[in-house]
């Protein structure tokens, strides 16, 4: 089983934003702590809006953020908005082709269990889950902590 880009983009995004801790991001910004294309990154961010997993901050100092908790996140629910079509081979559902041994195909059955432990385990994951090495996903991607960043606005004072 193979996710999609868009399905990549989705969790590095919401990754982001969890390890910016509620203060917004930019698209733009985003974009190149990963060093992927924007244009395709703002598609997924319009849609994670639409799937309310993100808000939109319009303005000059605009920018987008969690629109929930990060605990409440679950992999699961991310993916399944991200991959409409899960489909694992042509006979599940949204597709159904005709297939002349479907009435008693094993395949079918093995490859239902397995899309059914697949979604299981993201069951048990949260985006909380995947920042957790916070520190260290900080710094690879230059995203300064809040304390840092309340430090040098009074600094600046």
């Amino acid at each position: 089983m193979r996710l999609t880009v868009y399905t990549d983009y989705s969790l590095r995004l919401l990754m982001y934003l969890a390890l910016k801790e509620d203060r917004l991001a930019t698209v733009s910004e985003i974009a190149a702590s990963y060093n992927i294309s924007k244009n395709h990154l703002m598609k997924v961010a319009y849609e994670l809006g639409v799937a309310g997993f993100i808000e939109t901050v319009r303005g000059r100092r605009g920018g987008v953020r969690l629109a929930m908790p990060l605990e409440t996140i679950r992999l699961s629910d991310v993916v399944r908005a991200a991959e409409p079509d899960m489909a694992l081979v042509t006979c599940f559902e949204p597709i159904e082709a005709p297939c002349a041994i479907r009435r008693c195909c094993v395949l079918r059955e093995a490859l239902e269990r397995a899309y059914t432990a697949f979604t299981e385990v993201l069951e048990d994951y949260t985006l909380a889950d995947l920042v957790r090495p916070r520190n260290r996903l900080r710094s690879m991607l230059a995203i300064a902590p809040p304390s840092k960043i309340m430090a040098d606005v009074s600094h600046v004072r």
